[in-house]
């Protein structure tokens, strides 16, 4: 799920707490601490989210398809924490996005184990919950959720409303939107979201600040395609202000490239910019 991976996850990570709390149930401590961890036997694997929450070892893996072996390597993440965090509770999950029916089985019992953990299936989900949230990634889970016969068309368009005034600033609000973009595939929700996309676009053009955001470049980037907008009005603008758009999409989870390709500052020029964040 390479394509997931640079937004749904960066976005995810952001709300470790809000994720454990409405998806998983988990009570979460004030604080949290995400653990950046590389596990190596055979193969390198990378945890999908692992964090710590008081005496508490969360590991969540998130699934776009039906892994025929997921409980094995369930069982081998399992190990590998415990020889990390043997002095911890260990709780695992999966969350699955994927299309189909899941499959996946979430224990395992032969010889001596008995090895167990959840999967939460997005599909089983109410969207209500989700769009309720003032959270925007949460909002743009919804996407994934089940609609409870609601018309899908008016659904989506709530979620993108709803991102709208939810997120701080247009590349917040690029970075979400590209993420139902991109979930919406799992639904066959594509067209809905275009026609939401275009019906957003008719709402913003009625504002009065419409004709004030045209002369800086960012609501014609709305109307002729966010990125190129951008890129128009900062080839206008001066270095501080690219440096300052690098720093914004950075925190936000855009990847170098991305950044690069935005702002048009040098990957080197961007790889500087994020040792000092």
């Amino acid at each position: 799920m390479a394509k997931y991976d640079i937004v749904t996850k960066s976005i995810i990570k952001q709300i470790a707490k809000d994720l454990s709390k409405y998806i998983l149930k988990i009570p979460i401590e004030n604080s949290i601490e995400l653990i950046e961890k590389e596990f190596t036997r055979i193969e390198k694997r990378d945890a999908d989210l692992l964090f710590k929450s008081g005496d508490s070892i969360i590991h969540i893996e998130i699934q776009n398809n039906n892994h025929p072996k997921m409980d094995k390597r369930m069982l081998r993440y399992y190990s590998d924490l415990l020889f990390e965090f043997e002095d911890f509770k260990i709780e695992q999950f999966i969350i699955y996005i994927g299309k189909s029916r899941c499959t996946m089985k979430n224990e395992i019992k032969r010889d001596k184990i008995s090895f167990k953990y959840d999967i939460i299936d997005m599909k089983d989900l109410s969207c209500e919950e989700f769009l309720k949230s003032n959270e925007p990634a949460l909002v743009s889970l919804a996407i994934l959720c089940d609609f409870e016969n609601k018309d899908e068309q008016l659904v989506v368009n709530t979620i993108l409303k709803k991102l709208k005034t939810l997120c701080q600033d247009e590349i917040e609000f690029r970075s979400h939107l590209k993420m139902v973009e991109i979930l919406s595939s799992n639904r066959n929700l594509e067209d809905a979201v275009k026609k939401g996309e275009n019906m957003l676009k008719v709402d913003i053009q009625k504002m009065p600040s419409y004709q004030i955001g045209l002369e800086k470049g960012i609501e014609r980037g709305i109307e002729k395609g966010i990125e190129k907008g951008i890129e128009r009005g900062l080839e206008k603008g001066k270095y501080e202000a690219r440096v300052n758009m690098a720093k914004e999409a950075l925190k936000h989870g855009f990847d170098i490239e991305m950044v690069s390709k935005l702002t048009k500052l040098s990957k080197d020029e961007i790889l500087n910019i994020q040792k000092t964040l």
